[in-house]
């Protein structure tokens, strides 16, 4: 499968990393980050690892605005970033991917439960959805986090390079929260959350997976939001084991 450079719709070309699948070539699961972050968390080069040594096909990338992804950072996201997700998905599709799976971390999978839960005519099918960490309550999570702060003032967590922009209040406000669309995502779903998560409450992802019969939620007792150290080796395990079920293994 060879795959070129990927651009957003507003023109701009995003970074990924990316690996087919010995064992299953037809076959990726995408990766998308969280807030402030990008493709190279430790997170989710370790769960790349993981797949991509059990044969399964996986790409990693920044949002735009984010990591080396063209962009401002002060437009950053879920809206716009759905918009970079459903760029991806698309440039796979045409490459030869027939089976798409997401898995997204914090704002990003809140990011993908927006594509997956109000899908687009030219949007290839996603065959699993699988959110770690995975915000749901945007506009309590922007209050929470940067109430405070004074947007084109302030810094994200003290990071020079992440701005707090008007752009990304409204964004997380106009979004509200993902959970009308829990009940419209109809591909397999795992939930994977650690119960010492202090950015994102677990009690987000249990909520939102009782909206939906099938969805399978795995907490992981004592982690934190971004599985740290030997946590992320274990949160790989849950979703390979949960890709391969998926794939008929």
């Amino acid at each position: 499968m060879q795959l070129n450079e990927i651009q957003n719709d507003a023109g701009e070309t995003l970074e990924y990393d990316f690996e087919v699948g010995a064992k299953y070539p037809d076959t990726v699961v995408v990766l998308g980050h969280g807030v402030t972050a990008n493709k190279d968390r430790e997170w989710a080069v370790t769960l790349m690892d993981t797949l991509v040594d059990a044969g399964v096909g996986c790409l990693r990338f920044s949002f735009s605005g984010n990591g080396g992804s063209e962009g401002r950072f002060e437009e950053s996201g879920p809206s716009k970033g759905a918009g970079d997700l459903r760029a991806v998905l698309r440039a796979l599709h045409a490459a030869g991917a027939q089976r798409l799976i997401y898995a997204g971390h914090s704002m990003g999978a809140a990011t993908g439960v927006l594509v997956a839960g109000a899908p687009q005519p030219s949007d290839p099918p996603l065959a699993g959805l699988v959110s770690l960490a995975g915000m749901v309550d945007t506009r309590g999570f922007a209050q929470r986090k940067f109430g405070d702060q004074v947007p084109g003032a302030s810094l994200m967590w003290d990071k020079p390079e992440c701005p707090l922009s008007q752009a990304f209040m409204d964004d997380m406000d106009a979004v509200g929260t993902v959970l009308p669309l829990a009940d419209k995502v109809t591909v397999p779903w795992l939930l994977i959350h650690g119960t010492e998560d202090t950015v994102v409450p677990h009690l987000e992802s249990e909520q939102i997976a009782g909206y939906v019969p099938d969805a399978l939620v795995s907490l992981m007792t004592g982690v934190d939001h971004v599985f740290t150290g030997v946590w992320a080796r274990d949160m790989a395990e849950r979703t390979l084991s949960w890709v391969r079920n998926l794939l008929g293994e």
